[in-house]
């Protein structure tokens, strides 16, 4: 679901004029109204994406326990869920992956909105839900824009696993594309190798 970027609220008692009620604002009366559902902005649109059904749940779960133990060099990085990005492409922009692979000291690079600077990525992970263009479309140009090296997206509406990597001026120049039953390796600026069997991104 997307909303316009701002709203009108109720005039204020006797001042005949308007006010207007920021996105971060409306995020936030999401986040405390709807339970499991989770808000962004990107491009200064509000997209609110409902709660993830138990095969994204799972894929989550699949994905997360190689993870650790494919990290050579421990206490490097840390491997988080629903961290938000701060995002350069609108002065309320973030974005929530599902999973993260960050810096260890990601938590002394906090930005606003209890959100962290998008340098400390290493590797972002999206898992399509009903909202599938959002991750396929436009997500790859703002995650380009931060910086982000790696985006890697379980496409589960065409049963494909896509590695985006090589950011540059808001587009991630190489693409891979992987199929159920195969394996891929992510770049070593994650941190180590890394590899992940496509099977577990797009649980069913």
């Amino acid at each position: 679901m997307t909303l316009a970027p701002e709203r009108p609220c109720r005039p204020a008692s006797g001042t005949g004029t308007g006010t207007t009620v920021s996105l971060i604002d409306i995020a936030e009366t999401v986040f405390q109204n709807l339970p499991g559902y989770r808000a962004e902005i990107l491009g200064g649109q509000l997209i609110v994406t409902p709660p993830a059904d138990p095969p994204h749940a799972e894929s989550l779960t699949d994905v997360m326990d190689p993870l650790p133990a494919a990290k050579p060099r421990q206490g490097e990085t840390r491997v988080v869920q629903a961290v938000g990005v701060w995002l350069p492409t609108g002065d309320e922009d973030y974005a929530i992956p599902d999973l993260s692979i960050v810096d260890a000291d990601f938590r002394d690079h906090m930005a606003q909105y209890n959100c962290v600077d998008p340098a400390v990525f290493r590797v972002v992970f999206e898992l399509t839900s009903s909202n599938w263009r959002d991750d396929l479309d436009r997500k790859p140009e703002h995650y380009a824009r931060a910086g982000v090296p790696v985006y890697v997206i379980g496409d589960r509406k065409h049963g494909e696993v896509i590695v985006l990597t090589d950011p540059h001026d808001g587009e991630y120049r190489t693409r891979s594309f992987h199929r159920p039953g195969e394996s891929f390796v992510l770049p070593e600026s994650v941190g180590g190798k890394v590899e992940l069997e496509v099977d577990s991104l797009l649980s069913e």
